[in-house]
């Protein structure tokens, strides 16, 4: 039973998907006169070679895979630092510190926008990739570090004694002793960081102004006018842009899957 309705879950989230790839190849007239329901009267690539070049789909991936890559393994490392410092190294005030990443994690995007403009524009980094980086870094690592705080505050005690005794400083028990053992933690979140960071609009939206500069997400957005939008073309948009980050959880799902049953065991 329980099987039967999780089945017929993945097959309702599938039909978006079954939406997108019926109209990415159908001619703007038909889907005009028939609707976005009828089965495609041709085959109609022309959707396809639009968005590639009006909106210069390489250097669009290449910016959108240099910003979610870098923050995925920044805010893995940032997270590892601090949760190991407030897990591990007990500091005074623990609980309160991982509240207010908690709390930071848990702030809509809309009420960080204008501070974060504000201060991109003080300091000369708006309209860089740069500044994108940095904000997703430290709202990915709240998250992370409020994970992996929790996970290393029942780490093992003997492990660490043991090192302890054996002459080990700080730096050699965390990438001797804490890092092997929460390595697939590590990995799901590195997944993580990197789809969440591949999806994000708002942001990259305001801070991202130039052609140059913006990620998938804007330029599919970028598509749509006031009054008027090409369906095909936007589907086949979609589509496109959709390929990569399935492309990269397949890579990395056996990781992913590796990471969650670990933690389950432990």
């Amino acid at each position: 039973m329980v099987l039967a309705v999780v089945t017929v879950g993945a097959l309702l989230m599938l039909v978006p998907f079954a939406f997108m790839l019926l109209n990415a190849f159908k001619p703007p007239g038909q889907y005009s006169t028939e609707g976005p329901l009828s089965w495609p009267s041709e085959f109609y690539t022309e959707g396809l070679r639009v968005y590639w070049t009006q909106v210069d789909f390489p250097l669009k991936l290449w910016n959108s895979t240099v910003i979610a890559g870098s923050v995925a393994v920044l805010a893995v490392v940032v997270s590892l630092l601090n949760a190991y410092a407030l897990g591990i190294g007990r500091v005074r005030g623990r609980l309160w510190i991982v509240g207010l990443f908690l709390l930071a994690n848990m702030l809509p995007q809309e009420s960080l926008v204008y501070p974060l403009y504000y201060v991109a524009k003080e300091v000369g980094l708006y309209n860089t990739r740069l500044v994108v980086i940095i904000i997703f870094t430290v709202i990915q690592s709240a998250f992370g570090t409020y994970l992996l705080a929790s996970v290393l505050g029942t780490f093992p005690r003997g492990l660490l004694e043991a090192a302890a005794l054996d002459g080990a400083g700080t730096w050699t028990v965390l990438w001797r002793v804490v890092l092997p053992n929460v390595r697939p933690t590590l990995a799901v979140l590195l997944v993580f960081f990197f789809i969440w960071t591949w999806n994000e609009f708002l942001i990259p939206l305001v801070m991202l102004i130039d052609n140059q500069t913006q990620t998938i997400p804007v330029a599919l957005a970028s598509l749509q006018g006031d009054r008027l939008m090409d369906a095909p073309t936007t589907n086949a948009g979609a589509l496109i842009s959709l390929v990569p980050a399935i492309v990269f959880f397949l890579i990395f799902q056996r990781t992913l899957s590796r990471g969650i049953t670990v933690g389950a065991e432990k």
